[in-house]
Parts: structure tokens; sequence; C-alpha cells
């Protein structure tokens, strides 16, 4: 161990068991030189910059006396995501083409099947993917030179994660939660710190109420629409169907929206707050206001990356009379030199704002995790000891061919 901590240690909110000690012009340097190396790579050093991400990350983060270490490497990413093109993409491709020439011959039915075989299997991945993510993630996290993981492959997760899904939409979607609290504790309840397993009982009928509101909104959106339509027929005013239009559009796309943060957002709490290592309890404390000032943040990073797009653009345009001269390929022209010339710059120019956002919005919700991650009991590193785990050689290329996260 390379860290001294006393064999009994209470890990309390006062204490601040888990702290963030990041700031975001250090972080901003990374995430720059990371941006520069992915484009002169084709962006192939991207598996690098992630790498580099998570190691500034968790080494800025502490956990009583001690930080996390992270020792995934690039290589290992990127030689996940090759063995998630060879064994999923290509034969992905593969049964496409056989679908094609099934339809070609008339043979619907056996396209059928292939098309049901095909979705199972994109669902069982999408599953199997979660278990993955976590346990590789685990497996590289070290505090105090111990790691986590499971021996346990996720496959039977996979077939879990596609019944428990099956059936919480099966049911007219109302087992939704009861499926997600299942997979979540299903998941982490194969996992390992050290020797000591993780113990996870959420219960989902602590988030049930605020599922059923988010369940009931779109009946109550119908109800009011027919409402303020009736409203706005007896009134015979085009103020007030215009009102009630506005009114349920912004029910739709921000009350319905808010609806469902204020259920994730109870669901998380009751989540971790069921997750327990051997003598340690941990709680996540972030309320529904918590979540929503973090995307209005997010929102706005987005924001600031459209503007620096559109205002130079704009400005560009107006005082240049850019897209006066903006020519396009005319007959006997080489287009392709013409796109070349023209196209790729601008696209260049419009994605680098957007691709620099991203790492600032992990850097965010990282933060926003630790900073609300509570631990309580105690901890002794006497009985803390090494995990004999199997180790995977290649890291989540599942994660990111299906953009699905371990946590």
């Amino acid at each position: 161990m390379h860290g001294h901590i006393d064999k009994e240690t209470p890990a309390t909110p006062e204490g601040s068991a888990f702290e963030f000690k990041g700031n975001w012009a250090a972080f901003g340097k990374i995430a720059l030189t990371n941006l520069l190396l992915t484009i002169v790579t084709l962006g192939v050093y991207r598996f690098w910059a992630t790498t580099r991400e998570r190691k500034y990350l968790w080494a800025e983060t502490r956990f009583i006396d001690d930080r996390l270490e992270w020792t995934g490497t690039g290589l290992e990413l990127l030689i996940g995501f090759v063995l998630v093109i060879i064994l999923f993409f290509v034969p992905l491709l593969g049964i496409q083409f056989l679908q094609q020439a099934l339809v070609a011959r008339d043979q619907l039915a056996a396209a059928g099947s292939l098309t049901m075989v095909l979705f199972i299997l994109i669902f069982y991945i999408t599953g199997l993917a979660r278990y993955r993510a976590l346990r590789y993630r685990l497996s590289r996290t070290y505090w105090h030179g111990i790691r986590g993981g499971s021996d346990d492959q996720g496959l039977g997760y996979g077939v879990s994660y596609m019944w428990k899904t099956f059936i919480g939409y099966a049911v007219m979607g109302l087992l939704i939660p009861w499926s997600m609290m299942s997979l979540w504790n299903e998941r982490w309840g194969k996992m390992s710190f050290g020797q000591h397993q993780f113990h996870a009982i959420g219960d989902y009928s602590d988030t049930f109420k605020r599922y059923l509101l988010f369940y009931l909104s779109p009946f109550l959106l119908i109800v009011g629409g027919f409402f303020a339509g009736a409203v706005s027929v007896g009134m015979g005013s085009p103020t007030t169907a215009a009102v009630s239009v506005i009114g349920l559009v912004l029910f739709f796309y921000i009350g319905l929206g808010l609806i469902a943060m204020a259920f994730y957002a109870k669901f998380f709490r009751v989540a971790i707050d069921g997750l327990s290592l051997q003598k340690l309890d941990f709680g996540f404390s972030a309320r529904t206001k918590d979540w929503l000032i973090l995307f209005l943040g997010d929102a706005g990073l987005w924001l600031l990356a459209a503007a620096a797009v559109a205002l130079p653009a704009i400005a560009l345009a107006g005082t240049v009379g850019w897209l006066n001269d903006f020519q396009f390929p005319q007959p006997g022209d080489d287009a392709a030199a013409v796109y070349l010339t023209l196209f790729v710059p601008m696209i260049i120019f419009a994605v680098i704002p957007f691709l620099l956002i991203g790492p600032f919005i992990r850097y965010r919700h990282w933060r926003f995790f630790i900073t609300y991650l509570q631990c309580y009991g105690e901890i002794n590193l006497d009985e803390l000891t090494q995990s004999e785990t199997t180790t995977a050689k290649h890291g989540e290329g599942l994660l990111d061919a299906f953009d699905v996260g371990a946590i």
C-alpha cells in the first residue's frame, strides 16, 4: 500500500469521504491537446485521449485519505473497439446483405425471422455492454493499491437484461422502475472491490410515485388538449387558442422533461442508497434541482459551441460577401477538388467547438457525481486485500459501440 489510513476511519458526510479537487484550467489543457492529437491522427488518438481524461479525473478524486488511480490504457480501448468491429459489426453487415438477398427472392418469412434474430442479438449485446463496461472500469480503478472487478463474464446478465426489460415494457410500461432497479442491483451485486462483494438492495417501490406521475402525464396532456380546444372553440378567441397551444407545447417539451428528471433523480438516490461494501454504505444526495442545474449548464455549453460556429460565419458572410463568392461545382469542374477545398474546411471548423465541449461535459458530470456521492460506516485496511478477480485484456469496445454508460 502506498498510503496510510487508521484501521477504523469513519466515512461521514461531514468528513467528506469523497472529494474532487480538479479545476477547469488544468483539465482544459488536457482536453485541448487531446482534441488536436485526435484531429491530426484522424480519430485514432481518441482512445488515448479517453485514458488521459480518466487518469486526471481519477487522480483528482479523493476517497477518505487517498486518491483514486486509473490504470487502463488507450491500447486496451483500441483493442476493445477493434474486437467489436470484427466480432459484431462485420457479422451484422453480413446478416443485412443476407436479409436483402432473402427479400429479393421473396423469402419474406425467412427475412423476418432473421430480422428478429438480429434484434434479439443487439438487445442482448446492449445489456452485456453495460455489464462489461462496469466490470472493466472497476478492474482499472485502484485505491490504496487495491482494485475492483468481477469474475462473472456477464453472459447471464445479458439474458437478464433482455427478459427484465421486456417485462418492464410489456405490462404497459408500468414495471419499468422494477426492471431498472432489478438490473442495477444484479449488475452491482456481481461486482467486488478487494476481496469484498458489493451488495445492492435498492427498492423500486420508493421511486414508483414519481414514475407514475411521468407515466400519467401524457394522458393529462391529451385531456388538457381536448379541454383547451373546447374552451378555444367556445370563446371563439384566436388568442386563447394560441395560448393553449403554446402551453401544451411547453408542457410536452419542458414539463415532461422535468418530471422525467425528478424520477431519475429519485431513482439514482434510491439505487445508490441501497449499495454497500462490507461495512460501508453509500448514498447520493443530489436532488432534482441539482440535476436541473447540471443539465442547464450542459445546455449552456452546447449553445456556446453553437455560437462559436455561427457568429464568425455570419460576420464573415456579412462583411466579406463570402456567400456570394461561394462556388458550387459546375459542369466540367473537378467536383471532388471543389468539395475538398470548400466543404471540408467548413465541416472541420463547425465540428471543432462541439468536439471540445464533449470533454468538459464529462468533466462536469464526474465532478457532479463525486460531489454528491456519500459514504458512511467503517473501513479496515488490514482486512481489505487485493482482488483476485480476473481482468480483461481489452477495454469497453461494446460500450463505445452502443454509447451506453457504466454509471
